[in-house]
């Protein structure tokens, strides 16, 4: 570690430190870019990767993820991926406050508590934004969201495995 004269940390051990904080915003910033390959279907199948890894961040460690951080990323999403400007921040910053609020209620969660709320919290968000597409002119069937919201739910576990060694790596473990 460099110590300046007086036995202070350098300004330069605090670089690394800033680069450690801002590794799950980058890495849900990314994962909101995966619904853009090019794969060609009739309904977007492709589960939102940024919620997904934005919730595994938040679930494994709250302190990486503050809730206001939601609001940002969530018009990264929106301005990416094209929905309406709104609608991730809006989504995204909801499923933040209340696993806040469950937080301070909660004693205790174990994996499959999680893996519950996760997939209340992604059947919630694919709602909204089914009904801003209807609202916006572009209604679909019901059941058409249960796919999507299916393959979403099962692929949490993926995107919280991802955090975890995304984690484990940033600390350097």
């Amino acid at each position: 570690m460099v110590r300046s004269a007086l036995g202070r940390p350098n300004a330069l051990d605090r670089r690394p430190k800033r680069i450690a904080m801002a590794i799950p915003a980058l890495s849900v910033a990314i994962a909101s870019l995966l619904p853009l390959l090019p794969i060609v279907a009739d309904i977007g199948w492709l589960p939102p990767t940024g919620l997904l890894l934005l919730l595994a961040w938040r679930l494994l460690r709250s302190d990486v993820i503050p809730a206001w951080w939601a609001a940002p990323l969530g018009l990264w999403n929106d301005l990416v991926l094209g929905l309406p400007i709104g609608l991730s921040v809006a989504t995204w910053t909801a499923a933040m406050i209340l696993l806040d609020l469950l937080d301070r209620r909660t004693m205790w969660r174990d994996y499959w508590i999680e893996w519950l709320l996760a997939a209340a919290l992604i059947a919630l968000s694919e709602i909204a934004r089914a009904q801003v597409d209807a609202a916006m002119g572009s209604p679909y069937p019901l059941a058409a969201l249960i796919p999507p919201t299916l393959i979403a739910i099962l692929t949490f576990p993926l995107a919280a495995w991802s955090a975890s060694a995304i984690d484990r790596w940033r600390l350097g473990r």
